[in-house]
């Protein structure tokens, strides 16, 4: 009672009006991501729903973020439930979205390991904790060891990567997201 619709999101708007507003073609975009042009158009037509990979390859080749895209594919509630899943997965790395629709704060959940030469740098502020397992995160040429219930905060445009040092991690990610445009507190004011 009080949940959102469960339904998929349907990103395909979302990629598209991303892809239109960078002013490329599906041709660039597919050279970008090493999919193909067919299956790119299905998905903005939602006729092909992509694997949380294709999405990951899809939104670095639109400059963004899987989170972003995913976010901007539903309608803004304001009071949502987003319910645990509760269905027994195979234990491999996944990302979960904690919040839903088109809002001004974007939260993840990653369970296990992923790409850890993956490299991330957000236009905005994000905060990371760690609820379960442990981290190592570099960011700034240093390097960060977090355990369960440490929390990393990284100001906006900080390139950062991170790998998993424990078995079944999992880290909260809590960011500003992408669209707003965050002001910083100048000196003097």
């Amino acid at each position: 009672m009080g949940d959102h619709k469960e339904q998929p999101l349907r990103v395909g708007a979302a990629v598209r009006r991303r892809r239109r507003a960078l002013d490329l073609t599906l041709a660039v975009v597919a050279e970008r991501s090493g999919l193909s042009v067919p299956f790119l158009s299905q998905v903005e037509n939602d006729r092909a729903r992509p694997s949380r990979s294709s999405l990951e390859k899809v939104a670095d080749a639109l400059r963004t973020t899987a989170v972003e895209l995913l976010a901007a594919a539903d309608p803004a509630c304001s009071v949502d439930v987003v319910r645990a899943d509760t269905t027994e997965l195979a234990p491999e790395p996944r990302a979960r979205s904690l919040v839903r629709g088109h809002h001004q704060m974007h939260a993840s959940e990653f369970t296990g390991d992923h790409d850890a030469g993956r490299e991330f740098q957000y236009r905005n502020d994000q905060l990371m904790y760690v609820a379960d397992g442990g981290v190592e995160i570099e960011a700034e040429g240093r390097a960060y060891r977090l355990g369960r219930g440490d929390t990393l905060y990284l100001t906006g445009g900080v390139r950062h990567r991170w790998r998993a040092t424990v078995p079944d991690t999992r880290v909260v990610v809590v960011a500003v997201a992408e669209h707003i445009e965050a002001v910083r507190d100048r000196p003097g004011r």
